[in-house]
């Protein structure tokens, strides 16, 4: 299941396939990213959350994974590099996925503290827009 997910999961981010995103998103499917405290919840935004940080980071590459070791498992981490604004960060997916192999749990950390401040710059206007548009879909 996890090795299906990936094959896709990668292809979709080195090509920016947005529709293909969509489809493996579980309808529940939430997401921990900075610089939000509180989770994401829902399809829709975590799906055009994901489309904004696919486009605005540059040069987004996966560097190591790690796969949960027990039975059935489907816990993933992901280590990624990439440029915002002329800046280098690295950060980490940490990735659970569902009964069907979607992706049900999706949470962020990125690092250094300016990288992740010049991605939020570009971000976090986008989002508030788009939340204004939708409606909140947070988990409060």
């Amino acid at each position: 299941m996890t090795e299906a997910f990936l094959k896709e999961w990668h292809r979709l981010v080195a090509n920016r396939d947005l529709e293909a995103l969509a489809k493996i998103l579980a309808e529940d499917v939430t997401m921990g990213a900075p610089p939000y405290w509180d989770k994401l919840s829902g399809r829709p935004v975590v799906h055009f959350l994901l489309g904004l940080i696919i486009h605005t980071i540059e040069d987004f590459t996966y560097h190591r994974e790690w796969h949960a070791a027990a039975g059935d498992a489907r816990e993933i981490a992901l280590e990624f590099h990439g440029h915002v604004g002329g800046l280098n960060l690295q950060g980490v997916d940490l990735v659970t996925l569902d009964d069907e192999g979607r992706l049900r749990n999706l949470d962020v950390m990125i690092r250094p503290m300016n990288a992740l401040e010049k991605l939020r710059e570009v971000i976090a206007p986008q989002m508030i827009e788009y939340l204004k548009q939708n409606g909140p879909d947070r988990d409060q």
